[in-house]
């Protein structure tokens, strides 16, 4: 494997599980508010990036390169509000998007197009991961300081699905 190519591989990892470890930590905050669904929705995303982690640790392995399973900073565990909860989440996603954006930069100047290829799969995720956090960001701010809306906004976040802010 390419060495410029698994040190960027083996960076994506440390973000995936960076983004692993936030939404953990988003998940207990909002557990400690009473906002059980925002709660299991933030629980289920962190599970759904260490499934993203786990996904390239396999690929570098299979692809002959050297894993470096990193040490994280510690996450933000403590948020104004549900707003600024969802604004972490909107800005982390992003960042991941960066990071993979750079991943295949790389592969298309290294001529990799098995990883290019492997990375489109990535792509695809953070276009979902992005519109749903853009849309329940949205939603919070229409909602504003009305705490009934709060209400409704943490027992409707349970069926909540990316699939809901994918365009046709």
């Amino acid at each position: 494997m390419n060495t410029i190519i698994e040190d960027l591989l083996n960076n994506q990892v440390k973000y995936e599980a960076q983004a692993s470890m936030q939404y953990l930590a988003m998940a207990a905050w909002a557990d400690t508010k009473g906002y059980g669904g925002v709660a299991n929705f933030f629980y289920k995303q962190s599970e759904e990036e260490r499934q993203h982690m786990t996904k390239l640790l396999k690929f570098i392995n299979e692809r002959g390169g050297k894993v470096v399973v990193p040490s994280l900073e510690k996450p933000t565990a403590d948020f104004d509000s549900l707003i600024a909860l969802f604004d972490k989440f909107l800005s982390s996603e992003i960042f991941v998007t960066e990071q993979i954006n750079k991943v295949i930069f790389e592969c298309l100047q290294q001529k990799d197009y098995n990883v290019h290829n492997f990375m489109q799969w990535y792509v695809a995720e953070q276009l979902e991961e992005e519109a749903t956090a853009r849309t329940l960001l949205d939603k919070l701010n229409i909602i504003g300081d009305n705490t009934s809306g709060y209400y409704l906004f943490d027992r409707d976040i349970e069926g909540f699905t990316a699939e809901e802010t994918t365009l046709e």
